[in-house]
């Protein structure tokens, strides 16, 4: 048997080789990441704390960078991570071969920030508040719940990291264990400022004073109010932030203040509040929710004989729109009942209901079901027959309470009257839905649950990276918003081309489609820009394509 050389090819033959050499990357919203992150020097900031790694060619810092990258741009399972960096540009953006995102350099990434989490999450935050101007004067603060797959026993656990338990999940999946985490978010720009990741059993009462001495870490010395649910509301949680020079806000819980309260006061001397939500904004003023609000005194007592009262602000708040969700609910309620009653009504004494016990219990049924116990007053009397006869009926009078108290709630505040009226603290307090809406996004866009890593250690890095892809997801909304200017609209995000206000989501939607052609050594990278409002997003970034590891030409 013989070869035969092959013919040596011309150079048309050869460029039609490096012609069909091109390959095409996803290029996305990566370099705007990178920057980003650069900003606020996550890499450094985790190799201060974590040095060691560079000897399997990239820091922890870096790994950790790509791993903020991958949640922001294809969350899934953290498995494959290296697969996608392969398809997506990560080492012309952030200078990492893709096979050293392996699931076992992954795994020592996350190891080695496990134990710095905390000085982590704080300095990043301090970094973000220097670096982008951030007015942290107000900070909301919630806790929310992810449900992890797997057994998790206790036995098999680092306690020195937050264990996976059961609890009271966020999403009623008490079949699965689960892991806490709690935002901290500024005010402006809704920005997810801090983050602490807590046990499945951990109660959220108590982490709110771990949480305010974070902030107050991460602040300096600015003085911030701290917005929160009603779980800050202890003796205790309210004598420490006090103590510490920290207002706050809250609403009361339920226990706290009686609906005799309520129904003694008199909507005719409440003070409208000048303010409209955003999803009134657009709606008839006859149409949109009206807040009205009183104000009186609060105090609180401690478990101990020897400790002081603490007297604070009470806001009482009325709303219109929860005065008719409530009507309607117990309407809803009422009617349901009534059919079901006289239901039971018709067949008492017949082959299902034959005894005074049967309709007893069925009734004791009805009313915990419908909730309608406070109201409902029945009687079983004994025909001439002997069979058991039902009559019923609601209480005027205790329905007529109730619908006193629809629309009311109250909050309580440490902020002098002369800094906030009751109508402004009302005002800030419902930035508080800022929070709710980033645990939207948590676990949305994020995807964060539910948690598949296999480890409590790794589940508390794991959600501590993801906190910091929403910092950045927010980051770079937050500038694009003030970019525009005021009105804080744009038009190119729809089909139809209507202004509207950008978000996250969209941002990162437009910018998805970037792609990176990479040639040969003679013809450099490109970046295919295929629409206007691709252009104008990065121009609002404020970010040079450029700036990559690559010479880069826009086509």
């Amino acid at each position: 048997m013989t070869f035969r050389s092959p013919r040596p090819r011309s150079q048309r033959q050869r460029l039609e080789v490096a012609v069909t050499s091109v390959v095409e990357k996803r290029l996305g919203a990566l370099p705007v990441a990178a920057e980003f992150l650069r900003r606020l020097d996550v890499a450094g900031i985790v190799d201060e704390v974590c040095p060691g790694g560079a000897s399997a060619l990239v820091t922890h810092g870096q790994v950790i960078e790509a791993l903020v990258a991958n949640r922001l741009r294809s969350p899934a399972p953290l498995v494959r991570v290296e697969d996608w960096a392969r398809c997506w540009a990560v080492e012309e953006v952030f200078g990492i071969e893709p096979g050293l995102l392996n699931d076992d350099r992954l795994a020592r990434a996350l190891d080695a920030i496990a134990p710095h989490l905390e000085h982590i999450a704080g300095t990043v935050g301090a970094r973000a508040i220097g670096e982008f101007g951030i007015d942290v004067a107000r900070m909301h603060w919630d806790m929310t719940s992810m449900s992890v797959h797997g057994a998790f026993p206790v036995q098999g656990q680092d306690e020195d990291f937050p264990i996976i338990g059961y609890g009271h999940p966020k999403d009623w999946r008490f079949d699965l264990k689960q892991v806490q985490a709690g935002l901290a978010v500024s005010a402006d720009g809704g920005i997810p400022l801090h983050a602490r990741v807590f046990g499945g059993g951990a109660a959220e009462v108590s982490q709110v004073v771990g949480a305010m001495k974070d902030l107050r870490a991460m602040a300096g010395k600015r003085d911030f109010l701290m917005v929160a649910d009603s779980k800050l509301v202890s003796y205790s949680n309210v004598a420490a932030l006090l103590q510490a020079g920290v207002e706050f806000i809250a609403p009361a819980p339920a226990a706290q203040v009686k609906d005799e309260v309520y129904a003694a006061l008199d909507l005719r001397q409440a003070v409208v509040v000048d303010w409209v939500p955003d999803r009134d904004a657009d709606k008839p003023p006859e149409k949109r929710e009206t807040y009205r609000v009183l104000e009186d005194a609060h105090v609180l007592t401690g478990p101990r004989k020897s400790d002081l009262p603490v007297t604070l602000r009470r806001i009482l708040v009325h709303s219109t729109a929860n005065a008719a969700g409530q009507q309607a609910a117990r309407a809803k309620r009422l009617t349901k009942a009534t059919e079901e009653l006289d239901k039971l009504t018709a067949a008492a004494g017949g082959r299902h209901y034959k005894t005074r016990e049967k309709i007893v219990a069925r009734i004791g049924v009805i009313a915990a079901k419908r909730r309608i116990t406070s109201c409902l007053r029945w009687t079983v009397t004994d025909n001439e027959d002997g069979t058991p006869a039902l009559a019923w009926h609601f209480e005027p009078g205790v329905l007529k309470a109730e619908a006193a108290v629809d629309g009311w709630y109250a909050l309580l505040t440490s902020v002098p009257a002369d800094q906030a009226d009751a109508g402004q603290a009302l005002i800030h307090y419902k930035g508080q839905g800022a929070v709710e809406r980033r645990y939207h996004d948590f676990k949305g866009p994020l995807a964060v649950a539910p948690v598949f890593v296999q480890h409590n250690r790794r589940v508390a890095s794991l959600i501590q990276v993801i906190c910091l892809a929403l910092l950045v997801f927010y980051l770079i909304e937050r500038q694009v918003r003030r970019a525009l200017g005021p009105g804080q609209t744009m038009s190119g995000l729809y089909p139809d081309n209507r202004r509207v206000r950008p978000t996250g989501r969209m941002i990162f939607y437009h910018l998805g489609e970037l792609t990176l052609r990479i040639g040969n050594v003679t013809d450099p990278p490109t970046v295919q820009i295929t629409r206007g409002v691709q252009l104008h997003l990065l121009d609002l970034l404020d970010t040079d394509i450029g700036q990559t590891r690559w010479p880069q030409t826009c086509g």
